[in-house]
């Protein structure tokens, strides 16, 4: 069977995070290591990075050993990238891995305030988005936006803060792809669709009555987990092009 039709495993790897965004401590066995490729688990709740979050970080313990995790890259398998300074588990070991839970929870709040932010210039202002990238707590945003409308930054942030108040459900479900573009066709929120054409399940990430989106990262359970979005700056990115620059902030 494809992973394609395995939207939690990549390569040998059970992708924990995909089911429970929550999990921050497992029981792994390791497949493989290699100090140039790095480490592969059987299973696991290391978000590898994509679709802009980045990866996250940790430690494996095994035998009164620990492993820290700096990093992942996803080829055939996904591969964990341990620190250099640290020993590699050999194939075979059991071990207990275990999240930076404040890096991680600060990408979910993160990466829920970007669908949150797009799902709202979506609907007031029909403008699609062309970039982004975060990291914990801060992030930008670009959309396909010709002209800035009078007043558009300190809209934005107040639709924002109306949204994060009404504490929206954040959910996940996986559809296979013709159901879900039948069922949803605004799911594709980038002026680009970036979804590999051979992917066969489609992850859905909904913002109860705001947003929906194909995404494949980790996200808080509402709306008002996110905390509060500062729209810190609105740039002009060339003809058509504007780039909102946020930060993830504790709610006033």
């Amino acid at each position: 069977m494809s992973t394609g039709t395995r939207p939690d495993w990549h390569g040998r790897t059970h992708r924990l995070e995909l089911a429970d965004q929550t999990l921050r401590e497992w029981e792994a066995t390791v497949l493989a290591a290699d100090p140039e490729q790095g480490i592969v688990l059987d299973r696991g709740a290391f978000y590898p990075g994509g679709g802009g979050q980045p990866p996250d970080h940790g430690v494996l313990l095994w035998g009164g050993v620990q492993t820290r995790i700096v990093g992942a890259r996803k080829a055939d398998d996904l591969w964990l990238v341990p620190d250099p300074a640290d020993p590699l588990p050999p194939v075979g070991t059991a071990v207990r891995g275990a999240l930076d839970d404040e890096r991680r929870t600060a990408l979910m709040r993160t990466h829920s305030g970007l669908h949150l932010l797009s799902g709202v210039v979506f609907r007031d202002f029909a403008a699609l988005v062309t970039g982004g990238n975060m990291e914990p707590l801060e992030a930008r945003m670009d959309f396909n936006l010709p002209e800035v409308p009078e007043g558009f930054k300190e809209r934005v942030a107040a639709a924002c803060a109306a949204e994060i108040t009404a504490d929206r459900a954040i959910t996940t479900t996986t559809l296979p792809r013709d159901e879900a573009f039948a069922g949803y066709p605004d799911l594709i929120r980038t002026a680009t669709n970036l979804l590999p054409p051979d992917l066969e399940v489609v992850r859905i990430v909904d913002i109860q009555g705001l947003d929906t989106q194909a995404d494949a990262g980790t996200h808080v359970a509402s709306t008002r987990q996110i905390g509060r979005i500062e729209v810190v700056k609105v740039e002009n990115k060339g003809k058509g092009f504007r780039r909102l620059r946020v930060r993830i902030s504790e709610p006033a």
